[in-house]
């Protein structure tokens, strides 16, 4: 494996879905990070409800970009995905982590 597949990743993944939907994906989220919480290779997770009522987001650190090709391809988070897609799109994207600004 090369270096850069060995190194932390952090994933952003905006949620988008109708109002009236929000509160359920949020739910579903939550039980997602806790499924998540259990695999090889997850650090932390935050789950983040827009303001606009439209979207949510997860910001997730994950070991290397391995373990969380291995998260997305788990059956139980593969079992959990199911009711979110079914009420929202989303756009995930991994990045290298960048500098803390407290």
């Amino acid at each position: 494996m090369t270096e850069a597949e060995l190194a932390p990743v952090v994933l952003i993944n905006v949620y988008r879905c109708q109002p009236e939907k929000l509160d359920a994906l949020m739910e579903h989220l939550t039980q997602m990070l806790q499924a998540q919480r259990a695999l090889d290779g997850f650090v932390s997770a935050t789950v983040h409800r827009g303001l606009n009522g439209r979207v949510a987001a997860v910001h997730s650190i994950w070991r290397s970009r391995e373990d969380w090709k291995a998260m997305a391809r788990h059956p139980s988070v593969m079992q959990i995905m199911e009711p979110i897609t079914a009420i929202a799109t989303f756009e995930p994207h991994l990045y290298e982590p960048g500098e803390v600004i407290d």
